[in-house]
């Protein structure tokens, strides 16, 4: 073992060092710790010999110092060796390398510092300030632990009156000298209220006194007063001081009421008092805080108002011992000030008795009263440099915040820079999901997720108090928020804090355990709020604003589509009003659709006769082989489109390669996008129309309503052309069909009349249905109209003629009727009859009008229908139906239905079986205007007879 002790003046005392470590690495330590402070060295090779004289010399050491490799220990050893008997002694373990293991294991073993060195440590090295500081701090706690000891001692002091009292007034202790006042046990009266103890029963001083002395301590302040207590054997004057005792947070503990005993100086005092009066409670009131010291530094003189800056009591304030332990050793240069006398707004910090650090304006100045040397004036400032140092942080994040893109970066910028703008830690932003009415957490400081973990999405239907300060709008503080079954229970319970309304963008949540949040701090967030919504804000008018332009640049290219298809429907429409066939109309439809490369492709497949599948008819553009290749099943979109009777459109090709074959096909003939639409009019498909384009998605929605009403018109125009080449056409194919569906009115009718009928000519359409004109065999025209008007299909029904042999009814039906059907696609209802049991039907259909489409009008009015003949004939001789047609196309249908009338209710017959007036009724007009529609009628069939009468030249 080897002592070595150097003795220089220091301010702070002598300390003492074990150094445990082999000689050449001691060494070299020693002669640095031989530094200008008196430190006492004391050393030892191995770690066992240091352990010994350790426990040999109980309290002689304050620090250990001690190498990482020992000769019979590593230091991590003899440092878990002296924590088992020593827990609080500072040891320090000095490595020549950093090994994170071994730190590792240093710290779990509660090392109190761990320090890397080269081997050579200095005066001049970290080393020894960090000896030095581990020692003076155990010397510190060692110290308060001895005046904790001591105060018991105070406490017990036979010539003051001492009691302890907790803050809602109650007695927690009283000592041996107030006790035997009374002549009472300890604990009589703990407990009790102590302004109702007996103390103040026979007392100069009220109940209600005592209470407002604790009332004052409990807001921290002191409160001294004398008074008189009696007893059996006199009385005695106290002076008594009622002084708060805080915890580290400032909050009040407990109450200690001292009373001295005071009569013999109280006589003097009472006349002290009077003068000082005025001086005391100027300096209580006043928010600056003065103290004089001598020239050492020591407290001559502590302002009663000290508490309001530094939160100790005056007497708590002269442990201090000097001032520089209180602002500092470094506040001002002593030759300046005897220089100049005074030195004003001198800054620095300080730390008050909760541990808070204070910002202070300090004036020194030189003073001479009462031994003290140098007067300091001082000024908390704390507020203003928060306020200062939180603007400067919040225009920072402002700046910040003009560049931020989207709300969820705003929301995470806004709270990285939280803790620098306000010096809260546990902060978040929750955002407004107005889909889904709830707030949800869109950021929160570390500490937050990490002290409350998850933080819950709450719906604003759900009872809290964030939502509450949503849906108000207003700031709430934690403990005016909290509702019972609150999710945010967690967040607010013990804590200091707000939740702070973002308009419609949220709310923004800041929390602190420390219950500090003052009106600065509030103020902060306030404008930090503003300053979110205001940026929130403009990231939602450029979200407008770009949505804006996305919506007009797809309308822009909504409107180049509807151009575009627009041209392609006009440049369609000229080539169908052109085109003198069907083949024509097909072939022109789809070089009109690739031409100019609008589309890739396009075809158009009618049904095949003999096996009722698609066969191209006609196309246009490069199709890359693909109807040579693929098989028009089901899936493929032409005879989806053609089955249905409905559009088929395929946006990507190659969304389910491997479900339909026909896709592979197309996108290996450069197809991802194709559209089918059916060629229907009045019910009758003609064929399908597909076009293919090159890129996905090429028809939107509208362009898919233009196509499917192109195929209406594509469809128009080939039944147009079918119906003039019908009339042109000498040959025709009759088809023979069996009808047995009850709704055909002509069947209904002859079974319930119990006769036959049978069509004959004068099918018209009018405003109000279909009229028809039949004869009736085996029945009475009589009969006929009787069961017509119960029948709800038919309108109206009247007898033209009742001649047993040759009678006829008119009859109104309201339902299409299929002589009609046929005609508007060129055909001719040649023959149609009806009895009981079924009715046959008759249709001529010339060509080009394929038999397929009259086969699909007649299947559709009847689905109960059987085609049982087909043949193949020729018209009439030309010239008969030459001269009908024209004679039929100079008069109107009024007029022709007028005289048809007549001719089959006999008025032309020879007696008249029916006069004028009797057909005027029939057709519901004027006998006047009966007579004029047959004399006009008569006069343009003459004139077609005379005027094509070929004259001939008389030769002789």
């Amino acid at each position: 073992m080897n002592r070595n002790r150097r003795s220089t003046d220091s301010p702070t005392g002598s300390i003492s060092v074990l150094v445990v470590g082999d000689p050449h690495w001691r060494q070299r330590l020693v002669s640095g710790l031989s530094d200008p402070d008196e430190t006492l060295v004391t050393t030892a090779v191995r770690g066992h010999d240091g352990y010994e004289w350790l426990t040999s010399q109980p309290g002689e050491v304050d620090c250990i110092v001690c190498s990482l490799d020992l000769p019979d220990m590593t230091g991590v050893e003899f440092l878990e060796v002296v924590r088992a008997v020593y827990p609080d002694l500072p040891v320090i373990l000095v490595a020549s390398d950093g090994d994170e293991a071994i730190a590792s294991r240093a710290v779990a073993a509660d090392v109190t510092d761990y320090i890397i060195s080269d081997g050579r440590p200095t005066l001049d090295d970290d080393l020894f300030r960090r000896i030095r500081q581990a020692a003076v701090q155990y010397q510190v706690d060692t110290t308060r632990r001895r005046q904790a000891h001591q105060f018991e001692a105070l406490f017990n002091d036979p010539e003051t009156f001492t009691w302890v009292v907790a803050p809602n007034g109650r007695l927690l202790r009283t000592n041996r000298t107030a006790l035997d006042f009374l002549d009472t046990t300890p604990n009589s009266f703990t407990g009790m209220s102590f302004a109702d103890s007996p103390w103040w029963a026979d007392s100069d001083t009220t109940a209600e006194e005592i209470r407002d002395a604790l009332r004052t301590a409990k807001q921290s302040d002191v409160t001294r007063f004398e008074t008189e207590l009696r007893n059996s054997d006199g009385r005695v004057e106290l002076d008594l001081s009622f002084r708060p005792v805080t915890n580290r947070d400032g909050a009040v503990v407990s109450i200690v009421v001292e009373g001295t005993d005071v009569t013999q100086r109280a006589h003097l005092e009472r006349e002290l008092r009077e003068s000082e009066e005025l001086h005391r409670v100027t300096l209580n009131n006043m928010t600056d805080t003065v103290l004089v010291t001598n020239d050492d530094g020591e407290f001559t003189y502590i302002c009663p108002n000290v508490h309001f800056i530094f939160g100790y009591s005056v007497e708590e304030l002269r442990e201090f011992g000097t001032i520089d332990a209180l602002l500092g050793d470094d506040l001002f240069e002593r030759e300046v000030l005897e220089g100049e006398g005074v030195l004003t707004n001198v800054e620095c910090t300080a730390t008050d008795k909760a541990g808070r650090e204070h910002t202070l304006l300090v004036n020194v100045r030189r003073v001479s009263i009462q031994g003290g040397t140098t007067l300091y004036s001082c000024r908390d400032i704390t507020k203003r440099k928060e306020r200062e140092r939180a603007l400067t942080a919040l225009h920072r994040t402002t700046r910040d915040l003009l560049y931020a893109e989207t709300e969820q970066e705003i929301a995470e910028l806004v709270i990285d820079d939280a803790t620098d703008i306000f010096d809260r830690e546990e902060c978040a932003i929750y955002r407004f999901d107005d889909v889904k009415n709830e707030l949800w957490p869109a950021a929160a400081t570390d500490t937050m997720s990490a002290v409350h973990g998850e933080l819950p999405t709450v719906g604003l239907n759900e009872q809290s108090s964030a939502g509450r300060s949503f849906i108000e709008q207003t700031s709430l503080p934690f403990d005016d928020g909290i509702v019972p079954g609150d999710p945010f229970a967690s967040v607010v319970n013990g804590r200091d804090g707000l939740f702070v309304p973002l308009r419609d963008h949220g709310i923004l949540i800041v929390g602190d355990e420390r219950a500090t949040l003052d009106e600065v701090t509030a103020e902060i967030i306030d404008l930090l709020a503003a300053t979110v919504e205001a940026a929130l804000d403009r990231i939602e008018r450029e979200d407008e604003l770009r949505e804006r332009d996305r919506e007009l640049q797809r309308r822009n290219r909504q409107l180049s589509r509807l151009n575009q298809t627009n041209e392609i429907i006009r440049d369609i429409d000229q080539a169908l009003v052109q085109a003198a066939s069907r083949e024509e109309i097909e072939h022109a439809v789809c070089e009109r659709l690739t031409t100019d490369d609008r589309f890739e492709f396009a075809w158009v497949g009618a049904p095949d006769p003999g096996t009722e599948t698609l066969r191209p008819r006609a196309w246009f553009g490069d199709d890359g082989g693909y109807l040579d290749t693929v098989e028009i099943t089901s899936d493929e979109p032409a005879e989806r489109a053609f089955s249905t009777e409905s559009t088929a459109a395929v946006p990507n090709v190659a969304d389910d390669l491997q479900g339909e074959p026909w896709r592979r096909e197309a996108l290996s003939s450069g197809f991802q996008c194709v559209i089918a639409v059916p060629l229907v009019h009045d019910g009758v498909v003609y064929g399908v129309l597909a076009v293919y384009a090159g890129q996905p998605n090429a028809f939107d929605q509208r362009g898919q309503t233009v196509l499917s009403e192109l195929g209406e018109t594509i469809a128009s125009a080939i039944r147009s052309v079918e119906r003039k080449h019908a009339l042109l056409s000498d040959s025709v194919t009759e088809l023979e069909y069996r009808i047995r569906d009850s709704n055909c009115v002509l069947r209904t009718l002859a079974r319930k009349a119990g006769c036959s009928l049978e069509l004959k000519g004068g099918v018209r359409e009018t405003e109000t249905g279909v009229r028809l004109l039949v004869a009736v065999d085996d029945g009475s025209s009589e009969d006929v109209v009787s069961v017509a008007d119960e029948t709800v299909a038919v309108k109206s029904a009247s007898a033209v003629s009742t001649n047993h042999d040759a009678a006829l009814v008119q009859l109104t039906i309201s339902a299409p009727f299929i002589a009609t059907k046929v005609a508007e696609h060129g055909a001719t209802l040649e023959r149609f009859g009806a009895n009981g049991e079924e009715a046959t039907a008759t249709v001529f259909v010339p060509s080009p009008v394929t038999t397929h489409t009259v086969d699909d009008i007649v299947s559709r009015e009847y689905p109960d229908s059987e085609l049982v003949a087909q043949r193949e004939r020729e018209h009439p001789p030309t010239t008969n139906r030459q001269f009908r047609n024209e004679f039929l196309q100079t008069v109107t249908d009024r007029q022709l239905e007028v005289v048809q009338t007549a001719y089959y209710s006999g008025y032309f017959d020879s007696p008249r079986r029916s006069d004028g007036k009797a057909v005027a009724s029939m057709l519901d007009i004027s006998p006047a205007a009966f007579y004029e529609h047959s004399r006009k009628v008569q006069r343009k069939l003459f004139e077609t007879v005379f005027d094509r009468t070929i004259s001939v030249s008389n030769t002789g």
